[in-house]
C-alpha cells in the first residue's frame, strides 16, 4: 500500500485541511490551524509555515506582523490523508497572547515529555537572569565543574544500577540528566546536538 502524499491530501467542502503544529525538538503541541491547499504550497517552498485564517478567510502567514515565524522542518499526512502535521522550529511564541503554546489552559500539570524541554528553557533564563545562590548558575560559570558532577553522577548510577532500587536508579539517571543538559548549555550546545548525533547513527 502507497503512503499518503501530500498531492492526494482530502480538504474538506471548504477546501481545507486540520494543521498540528509540533516543536520538532521538544515535540510540543503548539497550536491546531488550518491549511489550504495554497498554505501547503507555500509551506513547503518557502520553509515557513502558511495557514488560512477561517475566522478572517484568508491566508496566513504565521508571524508575518509578529516576528514570531515557525520554520518548517518536515510536514507530516496522516493515514486518512486529511490532516496535516507540521514540524516547526520556532521564532517566538505560538500564540497570540504571548504563551508559548496556544494550549494553555485546562489541566496544566507536567507531562514526562516536557520535562527536559521546560529544563533547558530554564537553563537559557539562568543564563540571561542569574539568580544569587542559584546552584545552576554555579554550574554554569564554571565548566570544569560541571565536568566533575558529570563523573561523580555517572558512578553513582552505575553503583545504583549495581546495589540499589529502580527508584534509586531513576533517581541518580535523573542527577545525571541534569548535570549533562547544564555541561552542554555551558558549551553552547543544546539535547537537540546530541540527539541529532543520536540520529545519525542510525543512518
Amino acid at each position: 500500500m502507497e503512503p499518503p502524499s501530500p498531492d492526494s491530501l482530502r480538504f474538506d467542502d471548504r477546501g481545507l485541511v486540520p494543521c498540528v503544529i509540533q516543536d520538532w525538538r521538544s515535540g510540543e503541541v503548539l497550536t491546531l490551524a488550518y491549511m489550504n491547499e495554497e498554505a501547503l504550497r507555500l509551506s513547503r517552498e518557502t520553509g515557513e509555515l502558511h495557514l488560512f485564517s477561517r475566522s478572517r478567510n484568508e491566508l496566513w502567514h504565521k508571524g508575518a506582523t509578529s516576528g514570531n515565524t515557525q520554520a518548517v522542518k518536515a510536514l507530516r499526512f496522516d493515514c486518512d490523508n486529511d490532516a496535516v502535521l507540521a514540524l516547526v522550529e520556532p521564532a517566538g511564541p505560538a500564540c497570540h497572547t504571548g504563551a508559548r503554546t496556544c494550549f494553555h489552559n485546562g489541566d496544566l500539570q507536567a507531562t514526562p515529555h516536557e520535562a527536559l524541554p521546560g529544563l533547558e528553557r530554564t537553563l537559557v533564563d539562568r543564563k540571561l537572569n542569574p539568580q544569587e545562590g542559584s546552584y545552576t548558575n554555579r554550574l554554569l560559570a564554571d565548566p570544569p565543574f560541571i565536568g566533575e558532577k558529570v563523573e561523580e553522577e555517572a558512578e553513582e548510577v552505575a553503583r545504583a544500577a549495581r546495589e540499589e532500587t529502580d527508584e534509586r536508579v531513576a533517581n541518580e539517571a535523573a542527577d545525571v540528566l541534569y548535570h549533562l543538559t547544564v555541561l552542554l548549555h555551558s558549551r553552547g550546545l543544546t539535547l537537540k546536538d546530541a540527539e541529532e548525533v543520536l540520529l545519525d547513527r542510525r543512518r
